[in-house]
């Protein structure tokens, strides 16, 4: 029934609901310093390894290879700036070489404003990337620094006019609020400043601490706290509001563009989409499969240089289960969720199933529901995991 050809499940045994285009997204896992609030699959760069996992990456790129229509690439990390253009180009070759990767696809790389200059992004403009994805977090220097970054406000703002100059419009921004001692009119002055200088999209975060993440040992050294989670709503909801003033659309839970430039490969995730992710620790899921890679590096070199397939683990998802992932998902989208239609996709009653759940949320003003379409209220979205703790 299953067979593993490179990093990717093809399912022999059924037939699967048309998946759509592709999302194909290959991880790049080198960083040049390790900020103190990351969690990501990283590590410290190295040019030998770089080499040695840029072929590996390649090659599982195009043994996994099936011909299947294929319209957005995102390369993501760690930071995908720390590649050569060089790299960049044979890493888009590999992918047009396995899948039909579409003209006009999005072609999507994460930069880190200290990395990029306007010969580095015009190298990757001609590679074919014509999407970038700057990680500004803050606009302020002193907020940065506590994030351990390693640029300041005014670099970012050059890293923009760079990518620009060089000749890729469609930049999106990376910010993040509740921040250490962060204030509520720093935070604004961050999203004005954002707004003076006019990205088609950007990505609004909320600081996630992971348990040994050694930003928690600064904090209690320097006694810095974050703001009252009252605070934090009051952020989040202020920032949609100014950034709707100014032009930009609400799309998802965290996510705003303008002039309809979303971020087609991400809408992959939250709309019910297949994508292949290739590296280390990348994960996949197509149709009703769900895998991921080896996490190391290293191992994830050496598996794929000795021919052997890099998933570490695979599972097939029930149609009950994919509903689920779904709803889950697909709710975080502003244009929210046609129960009908998703229960028909997997033969499931879902208006039925979860109505009686669903209705208590929009007494509670954290969901609008117009027939059997529900969507999130803004307010909703300071609460969604609790929302969307009905679909699991």
């Amino acid at each position: 029934m299953e067979r593993r050809e490179g990093g990717a499940l093809k399912d022999e045994g059924r037939k699967t609901r048309d998946e759509g285009a592709l999302g194909l997204y290959l991880h790049i896992p080198f960083c040049a310093h390790i900020c103190n609030y990351c969690n990501f699959n990283r590590g410290l760069f190295d040019e030998r390894l770089k080499r040695e996992y840029v072929d590996a990456l390649a090659q599982e790129i195009r043994a996994s290879g099936d011909g299947a229509a294929a319209d957005t690439i995102f390369f993501g990390g760690g930071t995908p700036s720390l590649l050569d253009p060089e790299d960049v180009a044979r890493l888009i070759e590999a992918c047009r070489d396995g899948f039909a990767v579409a003209a006009r696809a999005e072609v999507t790389l994460e930069a880190n404003p200290e990395t990029v200059s306007v010969a580095k992004i015009a190298g990757y403009r001609s590679a074919g990337v014509n999407r970038i994805s700057l990680g500004v977090q803050s606009l302020h220097d002193s907020e940065l620094r506590r994030l351990d970054r390693q640029h300041n406000a005014a670099r970012a703002r050059q890293a923009l006019s760079d990518v620009r100059t060089a000749g890729i419009d469609n930049v999106s921004l990376d910010l993040m609020l509740w921040l250490p001692q962060q204030r509520l009119e720093e935070w604004q002055a961050t999203i004005d400043g954002l707004i003076d200088l006019e990205p088609n999209h950007a990505s609004l975060y909320l600081l996630e601490l992971y348990p040994n993440a050694p930003l928690k040992e600064t904090m209690a050294r320097e006694r810095w706290s974050l703001a009252p989670d009252d605070d934090a709503a009051e952020m989040y909801l202020w920032a949609m509001d100014r950034l709707e003033g100014a032009g930009y659309l609400q799309y998802e839970i965290s996510n705003v563009a303008r002039g309809g430039q979303v971020a087609r490969h991400n809408l992959k995730y939250w709309q019910d989409g297949s994508w292949l992710g290739f590296g280390c620790g990348a994960h996949s899921t197509r149709g009703a499969w769900r895998w991921s890679n080896v996490a190391g590096t290293r191992d994830y070199v050496t598996r794929v240089t000795n021919g052997a397939s890099p998933a570490d683990n695979s599972r097939e998802r029930s149609d009950q289960e994919r509903l689920e992932d779904a709803l889950f998902t697909g709710l975080r989208l502003m244009e929210g969720l046609d129960l009908d239609d998703v229960g028909a996709r997997y033969g499931v009653d879902a208006w039925g199933e979860y109505a009686d759940a669903l209705r208590l949320h929009e007494s509670a003003g954290r969901l609008q529901i117009e027939g059997h379409r529900v969507q999130l209220t803004r307010s909703g979205m300071l609460v969604a995991n609790d929302v969307m703790t009905v679909f699991i």
